[in-house]
């Protein structure tokens, strides 16, 4: 994927599918300076590593959208081998990265580590990784400590497991909440403009607009 235009920074990503749960881990770049990063390293360490080294980009950070062990189990040790600063998610989610290893045992992930982030986002804050710069968006709902990460200039975002192609993140789980969810969409994520593509957490990505119009959770909403 190459997104931007003439006058713009340009990024290129590849998607990574990793753990039983297929977890879109994505490798995002800057292509002006190769400069790299990792977002939700949930596992498959050694896949990750491949990839990198397949597409020959220098990884500086990697950005967590949230906290559940299919979005981080192999943070701490992507972490470990690359030497690089962790990134999010909210501090909200702080109790899901203190009980990885917890977590990981119930889907008998074995080789997890309970860890903190060199850095908690909060909204308004910014992340950049060569020329590239995302705005960061606390999107509760999912996980309480939710964030994604959108660039305006290539109107492109990375939204976790906010907002799928045809759904929202589920909200069964602990901290969840479908009204904070929608609220989060609706107030933060819909106004970003109908032209905003994005990667999502888990199957194909799609665009504000396509899901404004198309998304049972939806419509109606805006």
């Amino acid at each position: 994927m190459t997104q931007g235009n003439e006058t713009k920074a340009k990024a290129g990503a590849t998607i990574i599918p990793v753990t039983l749960f297929q977890q879109n881990c994505t490798l995002l770049w800057c292509e002006s300076t190769k400069d790299a990063v990792v977002i939700d390293p949930g596992g498959d360490v050694p896949l990750i590593k491949a990839a990198i080294e397949k597409t020959g980009v220098n990884v500086k950070q990697i950005w967590l959208t949230h906290g559940h062990i299919d979005h981080v189990g192999g943070a701490a040790e992507l972490r470990d081998a690359l030497k690089v600063p962790i990134e999010g998610p909210h501090t909200a989610d702080k109790y899901l990265l203190d009980h990885v290893v917890e977590s990981g045992s119930n889907y008998g992930m074995t080789d997890v580590r309970n860890f903190a982030p060199d850095r908690w986002l909060n909204e308004g804050d910014q992340v950049k990784i060569g020329e590239l710069v995302f705005d960061i968006f606390h999107c509760p709902g999912h996980s309480p400590g939710s964030v994604v990460f959108f660039n305006k200039e290539m109107r492109f975002a990375h939204v976790g497991d906010v907002l799928f192609n045809g759904s929202v993140g589920r909200t069964d789980l602990p901290g969840g909440s479908h009204a904070t969810l929608i609220k989060s969409i609706t107030d933060k994520l819909l106004p970003l403009g109908d032209d905003v593509g994005f990667i999502c957490g888990h199957g194909p990505g799609s665009s504000i607009g396509h899901e404004r119009t198309t998304n049972p959770f939806l419509i109606g909403e805006m």
